[in-house]
């Protein structure tokens, strides 16, 4: 079994390929939310850890004020470092952070639809069609122009072009994908989406979740 919070420290190591894929979606993360449409934005991450990728960039972020967020991590001691940095940052109101499993679109149904969402660490750690149907379902748990990063590494076979075409028949349009030089313990590629075909927003007649959404599980996370 991978000790997850201790996969962590690999961030603070500023020559590893977790340091530069976190400076990347944080970097997407902010221009996503600077350039979001004015009004509060509904912020989703799943498998958030420890969180580092929202709180590594809301605290001194102009749109701070504007941003609610679900992060949903399984580990318990990821949850609770990332309460922690919430705290520490004065957005314990702002950030909520449930220990739960995030493959199961029950325990962050009530978040949805997302202005952004992030999909960061997961893709290299499910099975290929879990992706897929995550990529698939990731329109619907949208609201119109909404955001999605992804993440997942490009060890051989390198399966990115693949997933960059299931989000793209899923109704997005790519804004970015940057994919830094490989090494011989990974490449990795960042991608940054925006909604195309997004599902209609809930309504008194039209409830949420829309009929693009399955039910049940999107994925399961190999803990290994």
């Amino acid at each position: 079994m991978r000790d997850w919070a201790a996969w962590h420290d690999n961030y603070d190591d500023p020559t590893s390929s977790l340091a530069t894929r976190l400076a990347l979606v944080q970097r997407h993360l902010a221009d996503a939310l600077a350039n979001a449409p004015a009004g509060p934005i509904r912020l989703l991450s799943l498998c958030a850890g420890q969180g580092r990728d929202v709180l590594g960039v809301l605290p001194t972020h102009a749109r701070r004020d504007d941003v609610s967020a679900v992060l949903v991590e399984a580990d318990t001691r990821n949850a609770a470092a990332a309460r922690r940095l919430a705290a520490d940052a004065g957005l314990a109101g702002t950030i909520e952070v449930r220990e739960a499993d995030a493959g199961l679109i029950a325990t962050f149904a009530d978040a949805l639809p997302a202005d952004v969402l992030l999909l960061c660490g997961i893709f290299g750690n499910v099975s290929d069609e879990d992706i897929r149907r995550t990529a698939t379902a990731a329109a619907a748990m949208c609201k119109p122009n909404g955001t999605v990063i992804w993440t997942r590494h490009r060890r051989e076979p390198d399966l990115t072009p693949a997933v960059r075409s299931w989000f793209a028949g899923a109704g997005f349009d790519e804004v970015a994908f940057e994919a830094p030089g490989t090494t011989t313990l990974t490449g990795l590629g960042v991608g940054r989406l925006r909604t195309t075909s997004p599902a209609a927003p809930p309504s008194s007649d039209r409830p949420w979740p829309p009929s693009g959404l399955p039910s049940g599980r999107l994925f399961t996370f190999r803990d290994t």
